[in-house]
């Protein structure tokens, strides 16, 4: 098992720089997951990890070792693919010990480390089929299978659900969970799934634009995001912003339609040089509140109701400003109608308009 380091990573392709100085401390036996949106730099970053990209500056330890100038074989790591990467005319069995018999070793060690690896996964009643006659979440298993055997000091995952369907996909993030409480390697995952992210990981790396935008556990970037980018891509639905004016005394928001909502007296001395002035309210759709006479109201139109069973989302419209509101499953306000909603006010966010950055 091993730590990985990152210090100062950089990767340009020419004039283009894809990662821009990344710092980054992965602990021993750590799950962390880099996420983010399409181009933000985190596949490149994992493959640099994995020795699959040349770095243009910083260094890369695992465990105490600078491995910038290792090849990957060097490196002591294994590599989930999106693709699977298995052999099609190779057995389930063949496919996992593929590597370990590249290596020399010998089959009596061979077999032991396959079932095994084969048995942590459920796979077990699999290993003589050849991968055309798998679904696709056990082609999966069989590529996280093929990594497991090899005994790495750390396993890198590349978009690892990518290519399966929404009820795969759940079944296979649950199998990499119960795989890292099982073996505990330090584990780096890629993903464009918040959700994924949120379920899997110790820590979340939220990356935009090739730097670290908020590094903290799966709470703290949900509790307490840094910024609009992280509080918007956080949560799903997605935090709701609106335009509020700050009043002089930093006691109230007042939104353009004439609503209005108090500030916590926590923030009121942060908030000073923004008095007066406006601010970016975030609420998520989850911190609207129904039953609670106590909590203050923002009066709004009701533009679109979407029973789900379980709650019942209502778009909500606040003067020209769009909100999400995730409410209890027999609330249903009728579409046109005008509607007194609750806001946990403890929980609303504000961000400065200019820096984007979070005022807490």
């Amino acid at each position: 098992m091993a730590a990985v380091t990152l210090r100062g990573l950089e990767k340009s392709y020419g004039a283009v720089r894809i990662v821009k100085g990344i710092d980054l401390e992965i602990r021993d036996r750590e799950f962390v997951v880099l996420v983010g949106p399409s181009g933000c730099g985190k596949s490149t970053t994992l493959r640099m990890v994995a020795g699959l990209e040349s770095i243009s500056g910083g260094q890369i330890l695992i465990g105490d070792q600078v491995v910038n100038d290792l090849p990957p074989r060097a490196r002591d790591v294994a590599m989930v693919f999106q693709d699977y990467a298995l052999y099609p005319h190779k057995s389930v069995f063949d496919n996992m010990g593929f590597g370990l018999k590249v290596r020399g070793l010998p089959p009596a060690e061979i077999r032991p480390r396959v079932e095994e690896a084969a048995a942590t996964l459920g796979i077990s009643h699999l290993l003589d089929r050849k991968p055309s006659q798998l679904s696709g979440g056990q082609r999966q298993r069989v590529a996280m299978g093929r990594a497991i055997v090899r005994r790495p000091r750390v396993f890198l995952f590349d978009e690892p659900l990518s290519n399966l369907d929404a009820k795969l996909r759940g079944q296979v993030r649950t199998e990499i969970k119960k795989l890292h409480q099982a073996i505990g390697t330090t584990i780096v995952y890629v993903t464009h799934d918040q959700v994924e992210a949120m379920t899997l990981a110790d820590r979340i790396v939220i990356l935009r634009g090739g730097e670290i935008e908020q590094v903290g556990t799966p709470d703290e970037v949900y509790t307490s995001p840094r910024s609009i980018f992280v509080g918007g891509f956080v949560g799903a639905p997605a935090m709701n912003f609106a335009k509020a004016r700050l009043s002089a005394d930093g006691a109230a928001l007042a939104f353009a339609d004439g609503n209005r909502l108090p500030v916590r007296p926590e923030l009121a001395g942060r908030v000073d040089g923004l008095r007066d002035r406006e601010v970016i309210v975030g609420i998520r759709p989850e911190h609207f509140v129904t039953g609670d006479d106590s909590a203050p109201r923002l009066t709004c139109k009701v533009q679109v109701v979407e029973p789900l069973g379980a709650d019942t989302l209502v778009e909500l419209g606040l003067g020209e400003e769009e909100l999400m509101a995730r409410v209890p499953p027999h609330v249903r306000p009728q579409p046109g109608t005008t509607v007194e909603i609750g806001v946990d006010h403890r929980r609303v966010h504000l961000f400065d308009p200019e820096t984007e950055r979070t005022l807490h």
